[in-house]
């Protein structure tokens, strides 16, 4: 956990905020309670977001969807193709390619035939943000590519040791499953962010 008062659990969830649209909210973690504890917690409100991103259907990273659906009756949602599914009154989007969710903000397109990822520009190049990595690190940056320079990458790398890929980018926060985040963070210190619950990027 990064702030007090938060709860901390094995699983993932992001809020990404622009000056052009609602709150998208990437991946809802793995338990409702907690991720509508830690939103109150950090005075956002669940009613505001109006995109919700999934990145797999794995528990870690869609058990607080219910939730979120309880109390948000109107947030779009962006789910990969293999994991797509009908929920009566909402509209869903089962992602195949690269797609624009909102100003700045676009989705790799499902690779490898399980997960999306999602290339965020900025002011300081495209960010990436990754639920579990598990089409490959490698792929992902090649796909966020399409869209600009990749400066960063947010997320769970799971088991990616090919530690040279990332040495030209300015930002890497890993999270969750990330196997081996002592190694990059010892590899990349100057330049590597602790992940955690409440932590804050700005770009």
């Amino acid at each position: 956990m990064r702030k007090q008062g938060l709860k901390s659990g094995c699983c993932f969830s992001a809020l990404i905020e622009t000056e052009h649209a609602s709150p998208i909210l990437f991946d809802t973690g793995g338990d409702g309670s907690v991720l509508l504890h830690n939103m109150r917690e950090l005075g956002i409100d669940a009613r505001r977001i109006g995109t919700i991103v999934i990145s797999h259907a794995h528990g870690d990273h869609t058990g607080g969807l219910q939730s979120i659906l309880e109390v948000n009756g109107d947030a779009e949602i962006y789910v990969p193709s293999s994991s797509w599914r009908q929920l009566p009154g909402r509209k869903v989007t089962a992602v195949t390619g690269l797609v624009q969710i909102c100003a700045g903000v676009f989705s790799t397109g499902e690779l490898k035939g399980v997960e999306q990822s999602l290339a965020l520009r900025t002011n300081k190049g495209i960010v990436v943000l990754t639920g579990c990595s598990h089409p490959g690190v490698s792929e992902i940056l090649q796909a966020a590519s399409r869209f600009g320079e990749v400066s960063g990458i947010v997320g769970g790398l799971h088991g990616f040791h090919d530690f040279d890929r990332l040495r030209e980018l300015s930002l890497i926060c890993p999270c969750h499953c990330t196997q081996y985040k002592s190694e990059i963070c010892q590899l990349f210190s100057d330049r590597c962010e602790e992940c955690g619950a409440g932590l804050t990027l700005e770009f």
